[in-house]
């Protein structure tokens, strides 16, 4: 175990928004640093929300990670030899970060043309609350729910 935990960093608030949760979601979708591309794509792909949906891109793209962020998750733990998939709800951080993850994760194995249009897609999907991104927070959910059971082995 570690002596102390490691202070956590504090992001810096993106140019457009000053949204420190909008730099937060341009690191995880960043390649070998590139932020300034980062910030292009994202940038990019609200302004294609806000032609397609006719609302505000930063509105429907923090609906749309609302959406996405799971509530509850299974963690595997093993009793008396055997290994359980525990339910466990999520952590405030971590519900933000895995998220963020689904979402460019999702958005990626999209099948347009570029890297906005993709990110445009998955967050109009996911804030009508469909999209593969919410489907894998479903499918996490109903796994929670169906090893409901084995709850009383939490640690």
């Amino acid at each position: 175990m570690r002596k102390s935990k490691p202070k956590k960093r504090i992001l810096l608030p993106d140019p457009k928004f000053n949204d420190p949760l909008v730099t937060r979601f341009v690191n995880n979708l960043m390649y070998q640093g590139k932020k300034g591309t980062g910030f292009k794509i994202f940038y990019d792909a609200l302004d294609r929300v806000e032609n397609r949906t006719k609302e505000s891109g930063l509105e429907t793209w923090r609906t749309a990670l609302n959406n996405v962020m799971p509530t509850l998750e299974v963690k595997s733990r093993r009793v008396g030899g055997a290994t359980f998939q525990i339910p466990q709800e999520v952590r405030p951080d971590r519900k933000i970060s895995v998220g963020i993850k689904w979402m460019i994760l999702y958005a990626r194995k999209r099948n347009e043309k570029s890297m906005a249009d993709r990110l445009a897609g998955e967050i109009i999907a996911a804030a009508k609350g469909e999209g593969a991104a919410v489907k894998k927070k479903d499918d996490t959910h109903r796994m929670a729910d169906a090893n409901k059971a084995f709850s009383h082995f939490r640690a």
